[in-house]
């Protein structure tokens, strides 16, 4: 054939190799070149094109792999026939996939925030760089469908000391999430449940129930309103009774031996207790869980690690029940634990040597000093402003006297470059609330931020500071 004609540019960013290959590519598709044709050689193309005999044969090792041309050893390399695939015009249209605002703000009180300078990064980083070595190859290969042995070993050692849940590591299941946790729950009961919510109440979880038919329940200062319960239709009910969520209800004694006694009436009655944020109490002794309580298997407990070590790190598990296990094992045969081996071992290996239980420790002493902090600040200048859901987790409810709507407030706030959410971003059903009432998260704040992070936001809703002092 004559010899291959290419415009090659050399100042191009695009390498030679590459234009070389594409152009002889393009020809071979447009049927430039005939099919069995012998391509030139490497050497005589090189002095023809003057480039390095090595750029041809990258050019021509790429449409070689690629099937356009085929190799016959001491004589050459011919073009190949190729499948002719059908062309369809496309038109020629544009989609705008909308993307979500990331907001920089100057404080935010959003509930799910951790103190990130707390966090152990140097003794985090060891057990990664152990894990991440030669002597751990076997966890590239795929791991115990529930979760490592032994990161459910220490979530039950940990559960036992400091939640007095008595279980077993092969009654435990670690997932990535409550939103994946809670689905699953509900299909070992098939179709035979009507679930109960608390209202209000974490907002993912009724979207995550895909039948949109959940039951609303009332939250009051003693937490899930039972009696309200025991007056519908619902055989399971999802609620978080150490600290309500966004409340920051208890669940009182009462109504925990209550609420027991309901699921123990019937054989389908189950209690779904999340027990995300346990960890950090203010006021008061440590409350048991639930599941603790329990003397006839009907809580399912579940709980995260977002709050204790950092939202980020995906890692959640519950606890089921003995006579559950079977029929979880049966419809979840299938299941792999979406927590990737080598991160479940880095946990395992942290709490093992007692560094989860140090950082906890250290972590309750510092939201604690946000906490009351958070508390003097608000009572000694603003005491106008109702404080509720104070004694234990990361956040609590103002509620704020104002001529003005929830809505009207946030945008302000933001307007100001904070963020604070609505407590009607929370609820299943209307609540008619006698002011604006909002969570004010502190865990994401410094502790010399509390004070002055309060002031601007007061501030910026014209909140009149305590006459007394606003005198000095």
């Amino acid at each position: 054939m004559d010899m291959l004609i290419f415009q090659l540019e050399k100042e191009n960013a695009k390498p030679l190799y590459e234009q070389l290959y594409s152009g002889i590519k393009n020809a071979i598709i447009q049927k430039q070149i005939e099919v069995g044709t012998k391509l030139p050689s490497k050497r005589k193309l090189a002095e023809f094109l003057n480039i390095s005999q090595t750029t041809i044969e990258i050019a021509y090792s790429q449409l070689l792999a690629e099937g356009y041309i085929t190799s016959i050893p001491r004589v050459g390399y011919f073009v190949e026939e190729i499948d002719e695939l059908p062309y369809v015009e496309k038109k020629q249209t544009t989609i705008e996939i909308p993307q979500k605002e990331q907001k920089q703000y100057r404080y935010d009180f959003h509930p799910g925030k951790v103190d990130e300078e707390s966090f152990p990064f140097v003794v985090w980083r060891k057990y990664v760089k152990d894990i991440f070595d030669i002597t751990s190859k076997e966890l590239l290969q795929m791991g115990e469908p529930q979760g490592e042995v032994e990161l459910r070993k220490e979530i039950a050692n940990y559960l036992f000391q400091s939640r007095g849940i008595h279980c077993k590591p092969e009654q435990i299941v670690i997932s990535s999430g409550t939103e994946l946790l809670l689905p699953m729950i509900l299909r070992l009961f098939e179709d035979d449940f009507i679930l109960a919510l608390e209202n209000p109440g974490y907002s993912a979880i009724p979207r995550i129930h895909l039948n949109n038919n959940a039951i609303p329940i009332s939250v009051d200062e003693e937490g899930l309103v039972v009696d309200e319960l025991e007056q519908t239709n619902a055989n399971i009910v999802y609620i978080t009774p150490s600290h309500q969520f966004p409340t920051g209800a208890v669940l009182s004694a009462t109504r925990r031996t209550q609420l027991l006694k309901w699921a123990s009436k019937a054989p389908n009655r189950y209690i779904i207790e999340d027990d995300y944020d346990s960890e950090f109490r203010y006021i008061g002794k440590p409350i048991p869980a639930l599941h603790g309580l329990d003397q006839n298997d009907k809580v399912i407990y579940m709980s995260t690690f977002t709050k204790s070590l950092m939202p980020s790190l995906r890692v959640a598990y519950m606890v089921l029940p003995h006579h559950l296990l079977m029929k979880y094992k049966e419809i979840f045969s299938y299941y792999s634990a979406t927590v990737p081996r080598f991160v479940q071992h880095i946990l395992a290996n942290f709490m093992k040597d007692g560094h989860f239980s140090k950082h906890l420790n250290r972590m309750r002493k510092i939201y604690r000093k946000k906490h009351d902090k958070l508390k003097h600040t608000l009572t000694t200048f603003y005491p106008d402003i109702k404080i509720t859901g104070d004694q234990a987790g990361m956040h609590v409810l103002i509620s704020i006297p104002s001529g003005k709507n929830v809505d009207q407030l946030k945008q302000i706030a933001n307007h100001h470059g904070i963020n604070i959410t609505p407590v009607t971003n929370y609820l299943l059903k209307p609540i008619e609330y006698k002011h604006p009432t909002f969570l004010l998260g502190f865990g994401g704040i410094p502790l010399n931020q509390i004070e002055e992070s309060i002031h601007q936001l007061m501030e910026c809703w014209n909140v009149q500071k305590n006459k007394k002092l606003a005198k000095l």
